[in-house]
């Protein structure tokens, strides 16, 4: 039997969790993830975790906040002024909103605080600055 080497397309049945046990993403009850080892599809920890399983291994990773979406970066906070947002749309922390680039590109950012004057907005990953447990399946290599 093979095992997996960078380069392989695979597909992985996964459910990643918070260091308290808080699920945050599952392929459970959908199909498999399908993507190439090494090629930068997920994160680095979880990528380098799958070299040499083979077909039907199960394994639990830990993977560190470095190798998952690294820390927050302050650039990526933004504050806005109250009175440049829309009244439509609506304004609590942890709502998810959309933005684009100068050339058009969407980008999601959370409402992290408000303030009568000022909104700031957050454009890092959520999970950035976090480790991860995930536990993994290897479905296929394909």
């Amino acid at each position: 039997m093979s095992a997996v080497k960078s380069g392989d397309t695979v597909s992985i049945h996964y459910t990643g969790t918070l260091i308290d046990g808080t699920v945050f993403d599952s392929s459970e009850g959908r199909d498999p993830l399908q993507f190439e080892v090494g090629s930068g599809q997920i994160i680095p920890g979880l990528d380098k975790a799958l070299e040499g399983m083979t077909v039907g291994d199960k394994k639990e990773v830990k993977v560190p906040a470095e190798e998952a979406y690294g820390q927050p970066n302050p650039d990526a906070r933004q504050e806005v002024a109250r009175d440049q947002i829309p009244e439509h749309i609506p304004l609590e922390v942890g709502t998810q909103l959309q933005m684009q680039t100068q050339e058009g590109q969407p980008i999601p950012v959370l409402v992290a605080e408000i303030s009568d004057e000022v909104v700031t907005l957050d454009a890092n990953h959520p999970l950035a600055g976090k480790d991860l447990n995930f536990d993994i399946e290897l479905v296929t290599i394909h």
